[in-house]
């Protein structure tokens, strides 16, 4: 046996055979359900982790985040308030999973614009059970109404509810068990200071790299039952924007190519092939991304261009471009933002197989906004 292989698992302890065997166990029940799962929401429910062990990347998020709660375990009190940052697709509903899981509480979702009168969020608030987690997605979109409400929910576990209007309003304070608010928001820089400083840990999520990709999807194909190669994870995990979420989307849509077209087999060739069929370049690109990055260089010379400019052209909102597409785009170094307007990079001239122009073959347009 080679130093690499490890030891066999005869040579490993009783209690390590056991651990192991459980592990075993619970992956062929998550196959199981994973294979109920009549649709893609569902598989990619069922895909989660429940257990921060379980959790793939974010390994300084992670070993904070188990601090935290092991801290709040051996008080016997739920855990500080918690805000998760990142861009959409990195973990951040998983991990808010994972944290009632280890407390062994119920967890409560909702989101941001869902809550848009401070009587919804008292309503919520006063139903929770001692301990539980209440999990807000993008919470920087709280109608400030609740957002107000929710500071004296946080702090002191309690709310004032105004009954009547005008001079004879009566305000009823109603206490809240303890509880552990969980926010998620892929724009922190929208979150006023008295709710960000409510928070007892903040974790920011960064996107994840090739190799921690090429884990999630390996993981993931054990669970869908996918006869899945390493040259072929590598090549999906290579387009998947650095996102979990995306690999997993991916992984299951190269699955649904080998299934139909060929033997089932997820191998280079195979991955190459489906992912050119579904529009998903080298680089991670989609159609839109490709359509944007294109206008910006053919028909604009590069830039800069406005924002409003650039949507017209690719036949979009702005918002769409803006939160969709530009992202993504200004991360792989393909377009910067200046003060007038979006540019093509050198880098994204190479990509569309263009020679980057010098500085006296494009004088730069400056057309209108610049968003």
């Amino acid at each position: 046996m080679s130093p690499s292989e490890g030891p066999s698992r005869a040579e490993l302890s009783s209690h390590e055979r056991q651990r192991l065997e459980d592990e075993e166990r619970e992956l062929s029940r998550r196959a199981v359900e994973v294979s109920a799962a009549d649709d893609d929401q569902q598989v990619e429910n069922a895909l989660r982790p429940r257990r921060l062990e379980e959790f793939v990347g974010q390994e300084r998020v992670r070993e904070q985040l188990s601090l935290v709660l092991d801290s709040a375990q051996r008080r016997g009190r739920p855990p500080d308030h918690i805000l998760l940052s990142g861009a959409p697709g990195l973990g951040k509903t998983s991990l808010a999973m994972i944290i009632a899981a280890e407390m062994g509480a119920g967890i409560r979702i909702t989101s941001g614009p869902a809550m848009e009168r401070a009587g919804d969020l008292v309503a919520l608030v006063t139903s929770l059970a001692e301990g539980e987690v209440l999990f807000i997605d993008e919470i920087h979109r709280l109608a400030r109404p609740a957002e107000e409400l929710l500071y004296m929910a946080m702090e002191d576990f309690r709310v004032d509810v105004v009954v009547g209007k005008g001079p004879g309003s009566t305000a009823i304070p109603l206490d809240i068990p303890p509880f552990t608010l969980v926010g998620a928001t892929t724009r922190s820089g929208l979150l006023t200071g008295p709710l960000r400083d409510r928070f007892g840990f903040t974790a920011h999520m960064e996107p994840y790299s090739p190799a921690e990709l090429e884990r999630v999807i390996t993981r993931s194909a054990g669970l869908l039952r996918v006869d899945l190669r390493p040259d072929g994870a590598a090549e999906i995990a290579g387009r998947s924007r650095g996102t979990p979420r995306v690999a997993n989307r991916l992984l299951r849509r190269v699955r649904d190519y080998a299934e139909v077209r060929l033997d089932g087999v997820i191998d280079l060739p195979t991955a190459r092939a489906a992912l050119e069929d579904y529009d998903v370049d080298e680089l991670g690109l989609d159609r839109l991304d490709r359509a944007v990055l294109e206008a910006l260089v053919r028909r604009f010379c590069g830039g800069p261009v406005g924002l409003s400019t650039l949507a017209v052209a690719v036949c979009e909102e702005p918002d769409t471009v803006e939160e969709v597409a530009e992202p993504f785009l200004v991360r792989s170094g393909l377009m910067v933002r200046t003060p007038r307007g979006r540019m093509a990079t050198p880098a994204a001239w190479r990509h569309l197989g263009l020679r980057p122009p010098g500085p006296v073959d494009v004088l730069p347009l400056d057309l209108g906004d610049s968003g």
